[in-house]
């Protein structure tokens, strides 16, 4: 089997990122909420090989906290899309009629709303933390998966295995879960990886604009942000957050363009 060369890019630059977020307090040994004003806009150097911030804060560090909480926004917020948008495609899929009008229209009227700006506008009423901007992104986010799964379950429907399991007494939740979604999560799982680098772009422009996880608690939205004032004589406050951020995105793109192709069913080979 050929080995697709974006699977393999991406999953090396995810699983570095991953590592190196679940395993943050044995990378650095410096608190990333501990202020030395004596150490203040520091730049690169061998104590601190990214610097440090206005206060002191060592910057390698807060970078690798902050892509646990990216991370897990990521994650977190798309696994909460993945469940509503499984749950609503199927129904929708598999009993037609009037459940599915009712699923569709209501997928049409999510589209209508600019989705950041409904971001923004419900954070702003409930308050920025890291709950909330996990729950808000993921409730915004599952109209590409319903839409995904819904297609796929029309079409596998009718197949001879879904008529063989209603001839042996098989429920429609059994039918569903046991048989439509496992073969028709292809798609989905592409989805699903394309997700995970939008919301970590969403928390980082939300974390920018404050209205995402706030400080002391280290982001790579929050940490462009104190950024902006020390932008002219501190570059690396600005840099190295931002090719974190590219990066990560660029990683999780790479990984979903290589499953695409993996399920792309007029692949050649």
């Amino acid at each position: 089997m050929k080995i697709n060369k974006f699977i393999v890019f991406g999953s090396l630059i995810v699983g570095t990122m991953c590592v190196s977020a679940i395993f943050a307090p044995a990378i650095s040994k410096y608190d990333p909420a501990g202020v030395n004003l004596e150490n203040a806009l520091m730049p690169p150097s061998p104590a601190h090989i990214m610097g440090t911030d206005s206060l002191g804060r060592d910057l390698f560090t807060r970078m690798i906290y902050g892509g646990r909480v990216s991370l897990s926004v990521g994650f977190v917020a798309v696994g909460i899309a993945v469940v509503i948008g499984l749950v609503l495609g199927s129904l929708a899929g598999y009993y037609g009629g009037w459940i599915d009008s009712v699923i569709c229209r209501f997928i049409d009227i999510m589209l209508c709303f600019p989705a950041f700006f409904l971001m923004l506008s419900v954070i702003a009423m409930v308050g920025p933390n890291i709950f909330n901007v996990m729950v808000v992104i993921g409730l915004t986010s599952w109209t590409g998966v319903a839409r995904l799964i819904r297609a796929e379950i029309l079409s596998l429907k009718e197949r001879e295995f879904v008529e063989a399991a209603r001839a042996t007494g098989a429920s429609d939740f059994r039918i569903i879960v046991r048989h439509l979604i496992p073969n028709g999560i292809g798609p989905v799982l592409v989805s699903v990886v394309l997700g995970i680098a939008g919301a970590i772009l969403v928390e980082a422009a939300l974390s920018f604009l404050g209205l995402g996880v706030q400080p002391p608690t280290a982001s790579w939205g929050n940490i462009l942000t104190e950024a902006k004032s020390t932008l002219g004589i501190a570059w690396w406050i600005t840099v190295f957050p931002g090719l974190a951020i590219l990066v990560t995105v660029l990683g999780y793109n790479l990984l979903g363009e290589g499953l695409r192709e993996r399920f792309n069913p007029h692949r050649k080979g």
